[in-house]
């Protein structure tokens, strides 16, 4: 039985792959290179059905579950009003035009601010290849097209990574005991604030965005491989 649900897995990898190209055209977008791997590791396990392989296999799946399962806690979002600060991580922008994980990240922050007048905002975010602008200069500019006041928006246009992200930031707000809202897409949530508890912070909100529901499990699979990096690195997650 083990090995018919791990052959129909592969199977299973080799038409997500397939739907994830014929929706962005692209045969190597973001991850999506992984699910030709494992579709072909998948079947040759089905094929071969080594016993060694069974017991190894069961620690993983089980290692894989509960992390999935602490992603998906850290996407529940906090019902706080008029947080002192918001931080928006960035994420690429297309020439001037925001990506579509930013535009999520940075509407979800504007219905915040519209709704709660006393939070500022800091956006967050540097220049990176094929950006013609900073990540937080876009969404800064974003911000003001939608009637967001100037004075309520900081810009941190240094930064390269999560980490520096939220490092950078916290130059803006000096004292990490209060609270602060992170927004970022519901899958890179938990690891935001892993990162964030590592800077200092002390009292974390989450405010998710959404994602494209046909990359949710896209996504989702390669968060669980970027959190093992942390623990290997020694940021540790649990």
């Amino acid at each position: 039985m083990l090995w018919k649900i791990i052959f129909v897995l592969g199977i299973f990898c080799f038409l997500y792959y397939a739907l994830i190209f014929g929706v962005t055209k692209k045969w190597n977008s973001t991850f999506s290179r992984f699910w030709i791997l494992a579709g072909i590791c998948f079947l040759l396990l089905g094929k071969l059905k080594p016993e060694r392989a069974v017991y190894p296999l069961l620690i993983f799946s089980l290692i894989f579950l509960l992390t999935e399962c602490r992603i998906l806690f850290g996407m529940v979002p906090s019902h706080k009003k008029n947080l002192p600060y918001l931080i928006v991580l960035g994420a690429q922008v297309r020439g001037k035009r925001l990506s579509s994980s930013l535009y999520r990240r940075i509407e979800r922050a504007r219905l915040y601010l519209a709704d709660n007048p006393e939070t500022v905002v800091i956006v967050s975010g540097g220049q990176g290849e094929g950006e013609e602008i900073t990540e937080a200069s876009a969404m800064r500019q974003y911000l003001l097209g939608k009637g967001i006041e100037e004075k309520r928006i900081f810009m941190e246009g240094c930064s390269t990574t999560t980490a520096e992200n939220l490092k950078f930031s916290a130059e803006y707000i000096h004292d990490l005991d209060i609270p602060v809202g992170i927004v970022t897409n519901n899958f890179h949530m938990y690891r935001a604030c892993c990162y964030a508890r590592r800077i200092g912070y002390q009292n974390l909100e989450a405010v998710p965005a959404g994602c494209p529901p046909v990359f949710f499990i896209n996504y989702m699979v390669r968060e669980f491989f970027a959190l093992v990096k942390m623990m290997l690195m020694g940021t540790g997650f649990f």
